[in-house]
């Protein structure tokens, strides 16, 4: 078993703490950390980046070559932690806790120290984890002007305003694939220096408005029970971007449920709980904002549109696009018409 103690008193030193003990070499460029590692301790990288009013994020992707545990001590520096698991699971505990807490991939953790205890991460030997942690220092932030304060249910809240550290706080998340999303799109941005950065945070506020949303709505009194297995949700997040894909398709409940081995009960609650929409609204919801798209960018006329879309009714079309858009059809191109009259 490898322990590693952390205790420094920002993110950025932290990544040097880690050098120390496990060896690596560190890049560094524009405020962005890489630890690089391939010896006898680990194969892979942990990344971080730094950011102004207290935020940080540090990026496990790697593989421990033997289990180990993270011991990081709040005495110097205890920060917030928003944790999402994209590949492989770790555990966590307090110190004066016997048990570990499993946090399984595509799950989330909240959850920060008191003064009088720290926490323990343990990964469990040749287990390629992907982690994405958001760092917030509660002093720095709430003195952000515009910060996200009015999103805070009363126990986050708390958690927030509490600069002196007196309470520990644990959330362990169900499981969220959306996250998974926004954390691929922030490890996919390809651009350099302030750009990068800048692009960075944008998503980070992104991801870190998830987890805020997921815990108001999930929290540890009222955690989401779901009965579908994650690959069976992996299943039905395909085929959503199939759909997204191919909006036209004849798609059936029925015909559904054959493709994908999945009853229509499980079809039914899996896009619920991925998209907030059943099957058919899921569909009709594309298919219409696939039709607004080719309405603004295209030649062709409604009735065009209407049966390359997937629909066999204009009139079916236009009652239900006007009930979403709150404007009909021909109304809505009509004005792209004006607009693109006005800016010739």
């Amino acid at each position: 078993m490898k322990i590693i103690q952390i205790n420094a008193e920002n993110t950025a030193d932290s990544i040097k703490q880690f050098k120390e003990q496990i060896g690596g070499d560190i890049t560094q460029k524009w405020g962005e950390y890489t630890l690089n590692l391939d010896n006898d301790f680990a194969k892979g990288c942990i990344r971080l980046m730094t950011f102004d009013w207290g935020v940080s994020l540090i990026e496990y992707n790697l593989v421990f070559l033997q289990d180990t545990t993270i011991v990081s001590d709040p005495s110097n520096f205890n920060p917030l932690h928003f944790t999402y698991s994209l590949n492989g699971s770790f555990q966590h505990k307090f110190s004066n806790q016997k048990e570990y807490t499993t946090i399984a991939q595509f799950h989330s953790f909240i959850g920060t120290c008191d003064s009088d205890v720290s926490h323990h991460f343990n990964f469990p030997e040749g287990i390629h984890i992907e982690l994405n942690t958001i760092r917030i220092v509660r002093k720095q932030f709430l003195n952000k002007r515009i910060n996200i304060a009015h999103m805070l249910n009363k126990k986050l809240h708390d958690v927030f305003v509490d600069k002196e550290h007196e309470e520990k706080f644990a959330y362990y998340g169900p499981i969220s694939l959306k996250m998974a999303d926004r954390v691929k799109a922030l490890q996919d941005i390809k651009t350099k220096g302030m750009i990068r950065l800048l692009k960075a945070e944008g998503e980070l506020y992104h991801l870190l408005s998830m987890h805020i949303e997921f815990y108001n709505k999930y929290d540890n009194a009222n955690v989401l029970e779901i009965a579908l297995q994650k690959s069976e949700l992996k299943i039905i997040k395909r085929l959503g971007k199939k759909i997204v894909k191919t909006p036209s398709d004849n798609y059936s409940l029925d015909e559904l449920s054959k493709k994908t081995g999945l009853s229509q009960a499980k079809l039914q609650e899996g896009f619920k709980f991925l998209f907030a929409r059943t099957v058919t609204e899921y569909i009709r919801h594309v298919r219409l904002e696939k039709a607004r798209d080719l309405m603004n960018n295209s030649n062709l006329n409604i009735s065009q549109i209407v049966y390359s879309i997937g629909f066999t009714s204009r009139s079916y079309f236009s009652k239900i696009f006007k009930n979403k858009y709150n404007i009909t059809p021909n109304e809505f191109k009509k004005q792209i018409v004006v607009l693109i009259e006005d800016e010739s």
